[in-house]
């Protein structure tokens, strides 16, 4: 304890400070300097790990630029400062979840987004590393590579791989599918976000090598819309050889709009802000804030939504990526696909805190927009049946999370399986969080802080106790595993055997991991008839 003449020791003693002591020196920055094909950039060295933040693999997206593919960063001269995360893609940033509030990134928002963040244990030692590429959650719609519950230091630390994050654009700014209204010009507006990642991809084989990292043995990974952007890239033949493994969080995404859909979206979009379909220059001159205040308008407002998400235009997306098959041409790249027990406490709950309370007769009032009508009893009846959910909320959250989330994610590992090539291996993360005294279960986004080994940086979604820790260490061993070898198995957990019918086995991540065949069959059977449910956000 500290007394009022100095600091008193363990025997009772003052241990009287000097008068005049020095003012300690704040330990020096370690600063490493890396070269890119566009110019030299400085970062920082933490714990060993050298991180280059905010590096940009593409021009600015606004004016001219805006809803045109993206164009080369401009090279630079002398170092570019790279300790600091670039700004957030512009978007209507959602309320804040309580489970995420230990996540938040302070950023501005800016079209000058084409931004990666670089985590590595070495520059050029030729080690050829294994490469780990994240894609942020947020849907298509939000989220930044910027957040602390992402960062790559510990992974890259505990696996002496490479690790990078990367910014892209999003919503309309992203997916305005303005083709139909505006020509040739505009051929790529529809998918401009996901053909940013696939830029970035390309700056990641360009440079990697200067970072430690092996341009032969790279793996794109994601949850939630990340997860979705990985299915998405599966399908582009643009990304051939850009990745090698692919790792799909609760965002098994199996198809993307239509022409049709994307057309009238764009129609509604216009509308909004008072456009001309033959005046889109115009958009290009809006400022961006005008923009994000008519996505607002129509976010919040009655009526349907709008969709901004990739559209199926023949070209860039040939045809659906998982529907009614996987991608052929990917179809020897690993893959390791999942999902949280119970997604939708925090996709719905953290929105609607009435779910945690339902009654029956709610339960069925809910479920309507999640069920056909004339299933809603045999569905409600079957879940009772199979036991482990007895409370309305329950069964709300066993029913909406599969039909959200597990459905998706079991219908591309069949269809990947079915591919008989590169094999893919199936996970459900059971761990119930015990924040908020277990009231989230195993919700929607737990599954990051313990991938990236960041449990530190997530008290509010894991807390802060050694099954946290635990459960972090299992979880990112075997995504390192995967990464390293195209296969999860690793001493951390029980073996993992590859996902194929009939057995469709399913590594179970809990206090107890283990290895379940033939896991949620009779559900899955009960779900059969349903058509599945097309995510849109």
């Amino acid at each position: 304890m500290l007394g009022r003449r100095g600091l008193i020791g363990a025997a009772g003693l003052s241990l009287a400070a000097p008068a005049l002591a020095a003012p300690r020196k704040k330990p020096e920055v370690q600063l490493a300097v890396a070269e890119t094909t566009r110019g030299r950039v400085r970062g920082v060295i933490t714990d060993g790990i050298r991180s280059f933040k905010g590096i940009p693999y593409g021009a600015s997206t606004a004016g001219v630029n805006r809803f045109l593919a993206a164009r080369p960063a401009p090279a630079w001269g002398g170092i570019r400062d790279a300790t600091a995360s670039g700004p957030m893609c512009p978007q209507d940033v959602p309320p804040d979840s309580p489970l995420a509030a230990s996540w938040a990134a302070e950023q501005p928002m800016s079209e000058d987004c084409l931004t990666l963040n670089v985590w590595t244990p070495a520059l050029r030692d030729y080690h050829k590393r294994p490469v780990m590429v994240w894609f942020h959650g947020g849907g298509f719609a939000s989220g930044t590579a910027g957040l602390s519950v992402s960062d790559g230091t510990n992974l890259a630390k505990k696996g002496d791989v490479v690790v990078i994050s990367v910014n892209h654009r999003l919503n309309v700014f992203g997916h305005l599918y303005l083709t139909r209204l505006g020509g040739a010009e505009f051929a790529e507006s529809g998918n401009l976000g996901i053909l940013d990642l696939a830029a970035a991809l390309r700056w990641i084989h360009a440079n990697v090598a200067e970072f430690g990292g092996d341009p032969a043995n790279i793996t794109v990974f994601g949850q939630g819309g990340g997860g979705a952007k990985v299915s998405m890239l599966m399908a582009m033949p643009q990304t051939r050889g850009l990745f090698h493994r692919a790792i799909v969080q609760s965002g098994s995404r199996l198809d993307g709009l239509t022409p049709d859909e994307a057309n009238a979206a764009a129609q509604q979009f216009l509308r909004a802000v008072d456009v001309p379909a033959n005046d889109l220059t115009r958009l290009q001159k809006l400022p961006f804030d005008m923009i994000l205040a008519a996505l607002r308008r129509l976010a919040r407002g009655p009526g349907p939504k709008p969709s901004f998400g990739p559209v199926v235009d023949g070209r860039y997306l040939p045809k659906n990526p998982w529907s009614p098959e996987g991608p052929a041409f990917s179809a020897a790249i690993p893959m390791l696909i999942g999902s949280t027990r119970t997604e939708t406490t925090s996709l719905i709950g953290a929105r609607d805190p009435s779910v945690f309370n339902l009654d029956d007769a709610d339960l069925r009032k809910r479920l309507t927009e999640w069920v056909p009508a004339g299933d809603l009893d045999k569905i409600i009846a079957g879940y009772r049946r199979l036991g482990g959910e007895t409370t309305a909320a329950g069964l709300f959250f066993a029913i909406t999370t599969a039909r959200r989330v597990r459905q998706q994610a079991w219908a591309q590992a069949d269809r990947k399986a079915a591919q008989n090539s590169g094999q893919v291996w199936l996970y459900e993360l059971d761990w119930p969080t015990p924040v908020d005294g277990g009231k989230w279960r195993s919700p929607h986004g737990l599954d990051v802080p313990l991938v990236f080994d960041n449990v530190a940086n997530a008290a509010s979604m894991t807390g802060a106790e050694e099954a946290a820790r635990s459960m972090a260490a299992q979880i990112s061993a075997s995504w390192l595993a995967f990464a390293r070898t195209g296969n999860p198995n690793n001493k951390a957990i029980p073996t993992w055997t590859a996902f194929r019918a009939p057995e469709h086995a399913t590594m179970l991540f809990d206090t107890k991991t283990r290895l379940a065949n033939n896991f949620r069959d009779d559900e899955r059977a009960l779900l059969g008839s349903l058509p599945l449910i097309r995510v849109r956000d």
